[in-house]
């Protein structure tokens, strides 16, 4: 995901924004050098870790907010589809449909169980693709640590957990839908997602930051 407009941009944002989500932080100052955010793992443990060492200030006579929509969101295009719709809490569930074995037709669902999975969920991607990336300026830090390459019919490198692939495509709605002002954790919706990416992502964001409505 890139941010910013023509002056200013920030590229590969989500794992960032996904972390800010995951620790309750709603304000922040970031002072960058570099174009692209610093991949570290590869998902958004690292940051997290950072920002709990750094300390968080909290204020404890504040509740939670909590929002939901004051309408369905739809997005359909095709084979791709992101529905939110109102509910008693959060609900996630992201399908994908890739040209490898694993990732055929198979889906993940978010909760408080799994949460530790998501969070250290590495990015993923054809490893064929790499060199061709690279050699375009993009994904300079890529890393067999940092990043899961699908290669032929397996990966790269052991998964961390079962279904990793999927699991960091939530991570990364997370992180996309942090763009409406509102932290998604607290949403209490059910987000549906199928065979989506940031595009679709950062376009629902956009209509969703539009339809919430604080409870």
């Amino acid at each position: 995901m890139v941010l910013g407009n023509g002056k200013s941009k920030a590229m590969l944002t989500e794992h960032l924004t996904a972390a800010l989500a995951f620790c309750g932080i709603d304000s922040i100052d970031i002072y960058m050098d570099e174009i692209e955010v610093p991949i570290l793992d590869g998902g958004s443990k690292q940051w997290v870790e950072l920002f709990k060492k750094a300390g968080i200030e909290k204020h404890f006579f504040e509740k939670p907010e909590y929002y939901t929509v004051s309408e369905p969101v739809y997005y359909l295009n095709g084979k791709t589809s992101l529905v939110i719709l109102p509910s008693d809490e959060l609900y996630i569930s992201y399908s994908v449909n890739y040209d490898h074995p694993d990732l055929t037709q198979k889906w993940v669902a978010y909760d408080s169980k799994n949460q530790k999975e998501i969070i250290e969920a590495r990015t993923f991607g054809f490893y064929k693709d790499l060199k061709k990336f690279q050699m375009l300026g993009f994904a300079q830090g890529v890393t067999l640590e940092n990043t899961l390459g699908l290669d032929g019919d397996g990966y790269t490198s052991e998964l961390k957990s079962e279904n990793e692939p999927i699991k960091h495509k939530i991570l990364d709605l997370i992180g996309d839908l942090y763009l409406t002002g509102v932290n998604p954790l607290n949403l209490k919706c059910q987000i549906l997602v199928k065979e989506a990416g940031h595009a679709v992502h950062v376009k629902v964001a956009k209509i969703l930051k539009e339809k919430l409505i604080k409870l």
